[in-house]
């Protein structure tokens, strides 16, 4: 399936359920979107948390909905799944935005760790979500984020076990794809980060975990959604965690070069 196929099943609602199976050789993204009044300071988070909130695609002109990564989309309809946020609070979880979407509205893209999960089955690491076709656990952590203007917030990660002699390969697969988070940000102690409980995350699916598990964490592209609450934006439109907008582009158009010494 392509990425355009992909989302005209969204579109169409003939497909529901999270996306990271969907078109699996395609490049998916968060979303946030924000009014005008906040989106310089929105651009200015993103530049100061690259790893959480590395940018896809440059912010979009007020009221486009139409990204140039997929230039036959509808950002208003094409997710399948959003979250709208007043005051910080979340108020709805609509199929479809177009009647809340107007010309005052700037739409940002952001980097999913979609990109490196396929990437690590591809190097036998299948992250275990994956194999089970389960959504990833993502948490809220206590690290903070640079703040910028108006906005402030902790950073969301999500988690993958893995045995600990596979880290290190797990860090250099993962390390390339730094648009889509790039290498883990911790691994080991949960509590370091504010975790509490692994078996309860914020965002998605309770993982499996066994007993020679070690957790790895990578920043996490539901960050702008624990800004929202935290700064209490007067409104703001987000995907539901697992439910991306897939576009065009493929996984290999996000991998950087890494630099050697």
């Amino acid at each position: 399936m392509t990425g355009r196929e992909a989302r005209a099943a969204i579109r169409e609602r003939s497909w529901t359920g999270p996306t990271e199976r969907l078109a699996p050789d395609y490049v998916q993204a968060n979303l946030a979107v924000v009014p005008r009044a906040f989106a310089a300071d929105l651009a200015d988070l993103c530049a100061r948390n690259p790893v959480p909130c590395p940018l896809v695609e440059a912010p979009l002109a007020p009221g486009a909905f139409v990204p140039r990564c997929a230039p036959d989309a509808d950002l208003r309809t094409d997710l399948g799944r959003y979250r709208v946020w007043r005051d910080g609070a979340l108020v709805a979880q609509p199929a479809d935005v177009r009647e809340l979407w107007d010309a005052d509205l700037v739409a940002f893209l952001i980097g999913c760790s979609f990109t490196f999960d396929h990437a690590l089955a591809r190097a036998g690491l299948t992250p275990r979500h994956y194999a089970l076709e389960r959504n990833v656990p993502m948490y809220r952590t206590r690290v903070p984020l640079a703040p910028a203007g108006a906005l402030r917030g902790p950073m969301v990660v999500s988690m993958r076990p893995y045995r600990a002699a596979e880290i290190e390969r797990v860090r250099a697969v993962t390390r390339p794809f730094r648009v889509a988070h790039g290498e883990p940000v911790a691994w080991g102690d949960p509590g370091a980060l504010g975790i509490a409980d692994l078996t309860r995350p914020d965002y998605g699916d309770p993982p499996l975990l066994e007993p020679d598990d070690v957790p790895v964490f990578w920043g996490c592209g539901v960050t702008p959604q624990s800004v929202i609450v935290a700064s209490r934006l007067p409104f703001a439109i987000t995907h539901e965690p697992g439910h991306m907008f897939v576009t065009d582009l493929v996984h290999e158009d996000l991998r950087l070069p890494v630099e050697v010494g």
